[in-house]
């Protein structure tokens, strides 16, 4: 039990820590480091351990909360500062997940298949990336038409917090929501805030529900198609080629220190 509860934490710690830098999503990092299918079956199936998912939810979030408090503001500095070699630790940190989703999908060798599950999930992800701001009007008409709205945009809000590669920020800029949210945080706006919290929380319940079903009845096709939303959220990150000699080694250096970190990681299972 104490072996198992610093594995969580040293994992929550590392998810916490990297959940505000661009491009990279705390479902993206749990994925990666192998933490992901247990957060969701806590979630989804909480009622079949209630005092097992208690204990192991709350030290993923003391953990998760210490990364943020601890790493967030270093890691965004660095960042600011050392754009390149910063952002290839983050893609080396991808890849080192890379081997750990293969395995759980059990893939023998590499297939026809294989493929299309894999950029049929970088697709979605693509597709979603490029629908415009604002292109639904949730939140729009009277009172009881703008709650329903508001409780079905919680819901999508949830599929996108629940998915690794989706950002939960553009899901709200694409139902031209994220400003009214942002603003009715700041002012503590009940009636717009209630809606959100309850489409949110009815939504997690019912995407992690269905996604531990996927992953256990249909395992290989699930992993694939997150890795590829995965691959291609790591677009986002990849802050271009290196401009010297000496970058290019810094990114390489850190590239491969981002790869060993998260493989080590996800090696704790």
């Amino acid at each position: 039990m104490r072996t198992d509860t610093i594995k969580v934490t040293l994992k929550a710690i590392f998810i916490g820590g990297t959940m505000l830098v661009p491009g990279v999503s705390g479902g993206t990092m749990a994925m990666l480091l192998g933490i992901y299918d247990r957060l969701i079956s806590a979630v989804s199936s909480f009622h079949k351990d209630i005092k097992g998912n208690i204990f192991f939810l709350w030290m993923f979030l003391l953990g998760g909360l210490a990364g943020m408090f601890l790493f967030s503001r270093p890691i965004l500095y660095l960042i600011e500062t050392f754009p390149r070699p910063a952002l290839f630790f983050f893609l080396g940190a991808v890849a080192g997940g890379v081997p750990m989703m293969i395995r759980h999908s059990c893939v023998q060798k590499i297939t026809l298949r294989i493929c299309i599950y894999v950029v049929l999930g970088a697709v979605i992800v693509y597709l979603i990336s490029i629908l415009p701001p604002g292109l639904f009007s949730a939140g729009d008409g009277g009172s009881l038409s703008r709650f329903f709205w508001l409780a079905v945009a919680g819901v999508l809000a949830a599929v996108a917090l629940v998915l690794p590669g989706i950002s939960v920020s553009y899901m709200l800029l694409m139902l031209g929501l994220y400003d009214m949210t942002v603003k009715a945080i700041t002012q503590l706006d009940i009636g717009r805030l209630l809606p959100l919290a309850l489409g949110l929380g009815g939504g997690i319940l019912l995407s992690t529900r269905m996604l531990e079903q996927a992953m256990n009845r249909h395992p290989q096709p699930t992993y694939l198609l997150i890795l590829g939303f995965i691959l291609a959220s790591a677009v986002e990150i990849f802050p271009g080629a290196p401009q010297s000699t000496a970058e290019w080694l810094i990114c390489l250096l850190t590239l491969l220190s981002g790869f060993c970190s998260v493989y080590a990681l996800s090696k704790l299972e």
